[in-house]
């Protein structure tokens, strides 16, 4: 016996991407509604063999449906997100809107697994920003064998992190380079994208950094430690999709860069792709379409005591949206919901 399944957002690259990974993962589906706004109501997307037509989340009768997937971002969530709760059906939420609630679990599978139970709450759990997923499915086995002291991650964070938007605003200006007079302006982020690097992702805050920077360090906290110090430059990069991230890690206790990648090697979640020779690692290109965290660039820090280096990459579609809402919804269905 299956679920009774709702992709909400499932026009947009999550939303579609989400479809995909259910069915890659033959998630048991007894039955599946496609929601978006109204203006998109009627339109067809795919989900293994079977076109689906999108419905009006607006109209959405939420009774009797047992987990809703959401990629419809946080004003849209604040409203529908209740109403599915209240009917019974088990909220996973790709928004940021409830990930620092602390009635609401914030969930990486290979990381924190049983907060779970904490969904009976509020019939809502949350999923991390893309990049602090990724990072912390690094962290978690290397924190459990030397307990991390400090983290300071620089991220190299593609367009699709934007959306759509920012997908097209690469392309159309990097086709404009070569056309003369066909020159694109920035529109959706602060500055030309195409060639170019953005220190900044999301809002300023009071303190300097950016708001991707603070739920860096506030969802790392919640998911994997609390004690744990962090801090985060966030800087978008003309990549269409996956995330990068280079990260130094400063433990309690000597971790030895070879016990490091064997510990690394046998983690859930991760690939290892570490040969110290050209092209022994792995690039964002690499990694696209594939479920895996890639670990790289494995070594020792000795400018700082028991440090360790690395690089990390994901497809930030997949593993930091889609992918660890698929794996919470298979959680959920083992742990929780318990059918068939």
């Amino acid at each position: 016996m299956g679920y009774k399944v709702v992709v909400a957002g499932a026009t947009g690259n999550v939303g579609r991407e989400m479809l995909n990974i259910l069915d890659e993962r033959l998630f048991p589906v007894d039955e599946i509604a496609v929601l978006a706004s109204r203006r998109s109501q009627g339109t067809e997307v795919s989900f293994g063999d079977k076109t689906l037509k999108v419905r009006d989340i607006e109209q959405f009768d939420w009774t009797g449906w047992d987990i809703a997937l959401f990629a419809i971002g946080s004003e849209a969530t604040k409203v529908h997100a209740p109403r599915a709760a209240a009917a019974g059906c088990v909220v996973i939420d790709n928004s940021s809107l409830y990930r620092y609630d602390p009635q609401i679990p914030l969930i990486v599978p290979e990381v924190n697994p049983d907060a779970i139970h904490d969904c009976k709450n509020r019939n809502i759990i949350a999923n991390p920003n893309c990049s602090t997923a990724q990072m912390v499915v690094a962290l978690k086995p290397l924190h459990d064998r030397a307990r991390i002291r400090r983290v300071v991650v620089s991220t190299y964070q593609s367009v699709s992190g934007a959306g759509k938007e920012g997908m097209d605003e690469l392309w159309n200006q990097t086709k404009g380079m070569y056309v003369p007079g066909q020159e694109v302006a920035a529109k959706k982020f602060p500055r030309q994208i195409a060639f170019n690097v953005i220190p900044q992702i999301d809002v300023f805050l009071d303190s300097g950094d950016t708001k991707e920077e603070w739920k860096m360090v506030a969802e790392t906290k919640k998911i994997l430690d609390p004690s744990i110090k962090v801090t985060a430059t966030c800087v978008r990069v003309p990549v269409f999709v996956g995330h990068s991230e280079s990260i130094n890690i400063e433990f309690e206790d000597f971790l030895d860069e070879d016990e490091a990648r064997d510990i690394l090697r046998e983690a859930p979640g991760i690939l290892v792709v570490d040969k110290r020779e050209p092209g022994g690692y792995t690039t964002p290109v690499e990694c696209v379409g594939d479920f895996a965290t890639f670990v790289s660039r494995i070594r020792q820090d000795v400018t700082i005591e028991n440090g360790l280096n690395l690089w990390c990459v994901s497809d930030n579609l997949r593993k930091g949206a889609a992918l660890n809402a698929v794996q919470i919804a298979e959680l959920l269905g083992n742990r929780v919901l318990k059918k068939g």
